[in-house]
């Protein structure tokens, strides 16, 4: 397997994604901003500092970044509404939950590139070996560039929000205990990586996580229990309102090198 998981040329964050992608960031996690997304939009900050009830924030965050991007237009029939809704963070987060190899897959690993600098090790195959998934990967990240300016900027607010968030709701806490399953799970070892401290393995730049372990068997005859720095959750059921992208106790998790625990069945 590769050892690429960081790509130093790309990254639009406060610390290098070498450090970002490691276990040794898994154990001692920092706190991750992305380059101006707090300071441009702070008075949108500065709103939901001073809300107090988290459906509320909730709620001024999605209304906030419909008015900004001209999302609200969704529902008149014109062709920027239709425009508006292409470029969507809601649409390609909810796209990711039917296909995360698609084309709104590609676009969102390609936003982690381009702000952590962790590059994308899967698409619809593993791109370090496989040339058909390479090409797709870049065929749907091509497909998807007349979006992503505005499409990266609604993320970059998104996990400034979700982090905010993140620290509101668990004050006390630096790591969640979550699950991912997946059938698979020799092709993400790094080899010689098991010892007394757990099973070293390599995600995605983005992967899908669950809070609920019978979750998580749904997804995979294999369950990893893995402690997650809040730092690296860029989105979580129940940050945005009721009606939107409602799940069931997912999360999504930058990705890099993991120490994590087999469950056994």
């Amino acid at each position: 397997m590769n050892s690429a998981a960081p790509s130093p040329s790309l990254c639009r964050c406060n610390l290098p994604p070498w450090i970002i992608a490691s276990c040794e960031f898994q154990e001692q996690p920092r706190a991750l901003e992305i380059d101006g997304a707090r300071t441009t939009d702070r008075r949108l900050f500065a709103q939901l500092d001073a809300t107090a009830e988290p459906a509320q924030r909730g709620q001024i965050f999605h209304d906030y970044v419909s008015v900004k991007f001209r999302l609200h237009e969704w529902n008149q029939h014109e062709a920027s509404a239709r425009a508006s809704l292409r470029h969507s963070y809601i649409r390609f987060l909810a796209n990711w939950g039917i296909d995360s190899n698609g084309h709104a897959g590609a676009v969102l690993k390609a936003w982690v590139e381009s702000r952590f600098g962790i590059s994308a090790t899967y698409h619809d195959g593993r791109l370090a070996t496989d040339p058909a998934a390479r090409e797709k990967y870049v065929a749907d990240r091509m497909r998807g560039a007349a979006q992503t300016m505005g499409v990266s900027m609604q993320l970059d607010l998104l996990f400034t929000f979700c982090q905010d968030e993140l620290r509101r709701r668990h004050p006390d806490k630096t790591h969640l205990t979550l699950y991912r399953g997946t059938h698979d799970p020799e092709e993400y070892l790094v080899h010689g990586s098991t010892d007394a401290t757990g099973t070293r393995v390599r995600l995605n730049n983005l992967s899908s996580f669950t809070s609920d372990p019978e979750v998580a068997w749904e997804f995979g005859s294999h369950v990893w229990e893995v402690h997650v720095p809040l730092a690296k959750i860029l989105f979580f059921s129940g940050l945005l309102p009721r009606h939107l992208l409602e799940g069931e106790a997912e999360f999504l998790v930058l990705g890099g090198d993991y120490r994590v625990k087999p469950l056994r069945c």
